[in-house]
């Protein structure tokens, strides 16, 4: 007996095996002494086992030979199995790299019947084509389930088919092709597909058991279909067989097609749990099956004019099944009325509960119902008739929320304008909307010269002593209540038209889900132009709660938020994440809890794993965290997720399940549903589809269409997402080049065509890049421009076109740095190359910085800290009279830097003293008075 060697170091992914029976004794001595000279020494060995041939015991210890790796070095091994019926088994493993199919079966016959030539060596096929087989895609895909740690076993699952089915390999080869093609629309030509497909024969007539069924030494064939290869068992000159293409999957998923009882066709998917969920790779097995039912027979053929986007791989009821899995657990239960009808009915039930809560400043119900009537009929007497289009320009206030309250009452739309906004844009929005009317506090509104701006107070005036009834009006509940302006793509922002029965649908939808009521406090914590406010208003006023508004200047300091918050009995608070970080972090250092109960993630994505610290404070049990995922088009909030610990452990994307009476859609680039599991774009139907774009008719016409799967209108969201099988849905990021900062939804190109269009400047680009990617708070736009001969000429160009864009772009989208290049970097198709853009130096270091004492540490301590601060945050070459907001900061940062003065034991810094004296020079000063 030969001893078996030591077992060697292998990958079996890429290792495959041939099992030869023997029906009469054979000498090992003399096999080894033939393998020795066809491979290398010591490679062959022999065992008797205790088991006839077809006990189990005897099917699995050759079942384990077939399944033992070998290393590319050695290249192939072999073991002789002698039964104690007299029968012997002869396996041979094979590295790829070293022996091919063809190969591996010439080197096992030589063994057995000596045929290989002894005085010239092995034939050169015998030694293989000498090439490692490509790596398997390491990346996950389609439909991840939360894998657990050592999740990584082999998993199978088999689907029969009736007998009669085509059996024929080039139809499951087109089958194959078009649902791998449905899986991974995405992947270029020439990368590792995500699955394989195997086929299992009857056996080889023409005595060929180690042929590849691929056609190549690595059975490889071409197209999206992906790797081939085949596991063949039967008899061929003379002798029982069974060939194994590789002892572990290639693929994170591989397809078997084989022969059952009964003339059956058998698809057995092996998948590795940590990579591939059960459901999905079973759906995949029924969109196999299903693809190569409907697939022409002419597929099969090169010459086949049938393309696979002619067929579809779901039947009637898995299609049904993929389209439920975008439905809403729960129907919705509501009825269309406009918004101040609803807020009526909660001012009649409760008049003398407080409604709003501003600073000093408390107003009931009863009192909100009554002043917005009268501001109504003072909008009334300036002309403002049903429909009308009514500026709203005010500081965060109950007065912002009355007058709002006062445009609905008057059958006339609101137009959110932020007073923070430059005057170029203000001018823009009050032109593309065409108002007549503006309600604002500002000395010199900009905006054509029959616009009429007028005060809250003159508005009063024109009411007079009014009534306590709401001025008559035609408005009904499909008619639109407010208009928020997004990024616009084409270089000026776009109106978006909201009705009021989306909003009252929204509250409905959520209202028993949340528990909201009368007990609740909520937060008006958002600029009245970003559409989150429309949830944190109408969410508090139209169920009977407290809404306390937060002002500017207390929002961006997050300790005095957590005050607010104590001191108010907030129970509901709406945050973007990068808010909330904040605001967690100075949780973590007060001693009390707070009485939130719940708390609404949206705005932009949320990285679940941050939520942990939070969850330690206030258990799920306490403290409601929830993942909400929406867009200005449809109504704020389309779908919502509790975050659980398991969830934040495991890093989850989900943003839950749709609202009840939302419906959500993820198609492909022909309108078709993927699978679940698989990414496209996430389509919105239902109750919060927004009426449109704003005199844009044929933006509307693009981006709005019919629901060609139910009733109604449906939006094309132009985000990447993937519906799980358990349908919640996972939001992926843009598809275009739209990107998410602090909350706010901006398209980059918009910042690029104001670049553009400043003077002297002939080429731009913008990219949004995050310094620390574990931290939002550190994510910043850039520009680059190329300038002509004439602009780069003049003295620190840069500075006009920063302030040129100051007067067009809000604070937001403002690019935190500007690097002038000779020339953009382009890619082959001629596009900019986004990777080659050269990092931009310190941003928008002043001018002065480095000359005299620029750069120098100054001798005070309270300046010497300041500048450490900022030089930890900006880099090293940071001077005293540099402006906190040209070297790229934010009021994410401008916190940090309140909270590391808290943490030296200086002074405090009151937040309106950066925006008022931005340098550390005159920061300093200030501070020390």
């Amino acid at each position: 007996m030969v001893t078996p060697p030591s077992q060697p170091p292998g990958n079996a992914r890429h290792c495959h095996a041939l099992r030869l029976r023997l029906g009469t004794p054979a000498d090992a001595g003399v096999l080894a002494e033939r393998f020795a000279r066809l491979t290398a020494p010591g490679g062959f060995w022999s065992e008797r086992v205790p088991f006839a041939s077809d006990d189990p015991g005897g099917v699995r210890r050759r079942a384990r030979e077939l399944a033992r790796p070998v290393g590319a070095g050695r290249g192939a091994r072999a073991v002789l199995i002698e039964y104690t019926d007299g029968r012997a088994d002869l396996v041979v493993v094979a590295h790829r790299a070293a022996f091919d199919g063809r190969s591996l079966r010439r080197l096992a016959a030589a063994t057995l019947d000596g045929a290989a030539p002894t005085d010239e060596g092995p034939p050169p096929a015998w030694t293989g084509n000498g090439t490692a087989l490509p790596e398997a895609d390491p990346a996950p895909v389609w439909g991840l389930g939360e894998p657990g740690p050592g999740d990584d076993a082999v998993a199978r699952c088999l689907l029969t088919l009736p007998a009669g089915t085509d059996p024929d390999p080039e139809r499951w080869r087109a089958a194959f092709a078009a649902v791998l093609g449905r899986y991974e629309p995405e992947k270029p030509p020439g990368r590792a597909p995500g699955a394989g497909l195997l086929f299992e024969s009857d056996g080889d007539p023409d005595g060929d058991p180690g042929g590849d069924s691929g056609g190549g030494p690595s059975g490889a064939f071409s197209g999206k279909s992906g790797r081939a290869s085949g596991r063949a068992s039967g008899r061929a000159s003379g002798r029982e067989w069974e060939y194994v293409p590789c002892q572990a999957p290639l693929h994170p998923l591989t397809i078997t097609v084989g022969r059952g009882p009964g003339g059956t066709v058998e698809l057995r998917a092996d998948h590795r749990p940590a990579r591939i969920s059960e459901p999905v790779a079973a759906q995949f097995l029924r969109h196999l099956a299903e693809a190569h039912r409907r697939a022409p027979g002419s597929l099969a053929s090169p010459d086949s004019p049938d393309t696979f986007d002619t067929f579809d791989i779901f039947d009637s009821a898995e299609r049904e099944r993929v389209l439920a899995l975008g439905r809403p657990p729960l129907p919705l239960r509501t009825t269309p009325r406009r918004i101040p009808d609803v807020f009526a009915e909660r001012a009649a039930e409760h008049p003398d509960a407080v409604a709003l809560l501003d600073e000093d400043t408390q107003v009931t119900y009863g009192e909100l119902d009554l002043s917005s009537t009268r501001l109504a009929h003072g909008l009334r007497a300036a002309g403002v008739a049903d429909g009308a289009l009514v500026g709203v320009c005010l500081e965060r206030s109950a007065e912002l929320v009355a007058v709002l309250l006062a445009v609905l009452k008057a059958g006339a739309v609101y137009v959110p304008l932020d007073p923070a906004y430059p005057a170029d844009r203000l001018a823009y929005l009050a032109e593309d909307s065409e108002l007549s009317v503006v309600v604002t506090t500002l000395d010199d509104f900009p905006g054509p010269p029959d616009l009429r701006a007028l005060t809250p107070d003159r508005v009063r005036e024109l009411g007079g002593d009014g009534t306590d009834t709401p001025p008559p009006t035609g408005a009904g509940p499909a008619d639109a209540a407010y208009v928020i302006y997004t990024s616009g793509s084409t270089g000026r922002p776009k109106g978006v038209l909201v009705p009021h029965a989306n909003v009252v649908a929204l509250v409905d939808a959520t209202r028993d889900d949340f528990a909201l009521g009368t007990t609740d406090v909520w937060t008006f914590f958002h600029s009245v132009a970003f559409d989150f406010s429309v949830w944190e208003i109408w969410g508090a006023l139209l169920t009977g709660g407290r809404l306390v508004v937060v002002p500017y200047w207390l929002s961006r300091s997050p300790e005095r938020m957590h005050r607010l918050l104590t001191d108010r009995g907030v129970t509901v608070l709406s945050q973007t994440p990068s808010a909330f970080a904040q605001l967690a972090q100075e949780d973590r250092t007060r001693p009390g809890r707070l009485p939130v109960r719940l708390v609404i993630f949206g705005g932009e994505p949320l990285d679940t794993r941050s939520l942990l610290p939070w969850l330690d404070r206030y258990p799920e049990s306490r403290c409601r965290l929830v993942n909400m995922f929406g867009i200005t088009e449809t109504t704020v909030h389309v779908t919502a997720g509790t975050v659980t610990r398991g969830l934040a452990l495991a890093g989850s994307k989900s943003v839950g399940r749709p609202l009840p009476g939302w419906r959500v859609y993820v198609l492909d680039e022909t309108g078709r549903p993927v699978p679940p599991g698989v990414a496209g774009e996430i389509h919105v139907s239902g109750a919060g589809v927004a009426l449109g774009y704003l005199r844009r008719p044929g933006l509307t016409g693009e981006r709005f269409c019919a629901d060609p799967f139910g009733d109604g209108r449906m939006y094309r969201t132009g985000d990447r997402g993937r519906l799980l099988p358990d349908g919640t849905l996972e939001h992926l990021g843009r598809l275009d080049n739209q990107v998410k900062l602090r909350g706010f939804r901006i398209e980059l190109d918009e910042i690029r065509s104001v670049l553009a269009e400043c003077p002297g400047v002939v080429a731009a680009a913008v990219t949004l890049r995050r310094t620390d990617p574990q931290d939002a708070a550190t994510s910043r736009i850039d520009g680059y421009v190329v300038l002509s001969g004439e602009a780069a000429t003049t003295a620190n160009p840069t500075a006009h076109i920063r302030e040129r864009i100051s007067r067009i772009l809000p604070d937001y989208m403002l690019p935190a740095t500007v690097t002038v290049l000779p020339a953009l970097p382009m890619t082959a198709h001629g596009k900019v190359d986004f990777s080659a853009l050269p990092e931009p130096g310190t941003p928008a270091a002043a001018a002065g910085a480095g000359v005299g004492d620029g750069l120098r540490a100054p001798e005070d301590d309270i300046s010497g800290a300041l500048l450490d601060v900022w030089r930890r945050l900006f880099g090293s070459t940071v001077g005293v009279s540099d402006s906190f907001w040209e070297l790229g900061g934010n009021s994410l940062l401008a916190m940090r830097i309140a909270a590391a003065v808290r943490e030296r034991g200086l002074p405090p810094l009151d937040l309106r003293m950066l925006y008022l004296h931005p340098t550390v020079r005159e920061l300093a000063a200030a501070m020390a008075v």
